[in-house]
């Protein structure tokens, strides 16, 4: 899988992508989203505020999106209440890697 490959190229290993993709969930202040991204043929992890989205003219970071995890509180309070951790951590468990994986093909060709 090309996707794997550029992930331990751009962040050292899985394990270290799943690390700074979850900060970016957890430490993000309020409303927003964090994401997987493909900017000049690299892999970023960043996060934006509110409905922001990285193909809006305003954004501050643009990029091809490939994943994201919505931290809005009404995204996960009904299962977690205010355990936005818990949240992230169940997040692995349901992530459509094929997908991923698609999205990542289809940005760099």
């Amino acid at each position: 899988l090309n996707l794997i490959k550029a992930i331990n190229k751009d962040f050292g290993s899985f394990d270290k992508f799943k690390e700074a993709f979850s900060a970016a969930a957890l430490n993000h202040f309020g409303s927003g989203c964090a994401w997987l991204g493909l900017k000049d043929g690299k892999l970023i992890v960043f996060s934006t505020p509110n409905q922001d989205n990285p193909l809006m003219d305003t954004s501050e970071i643009k990029c091809t999106p490939l994943l994201l995890i919505d931290v809005w509180e009404h995204a996960y309070y009904l299962k977690n209440q205010n355990r936005r951790a818990d949240y992230i951590s169940d997040f692995w468990n349901v992530i459509n890697w094929d997908e991923v994986e698609r999205r990542y093909e289809t940005a760099t060709k």
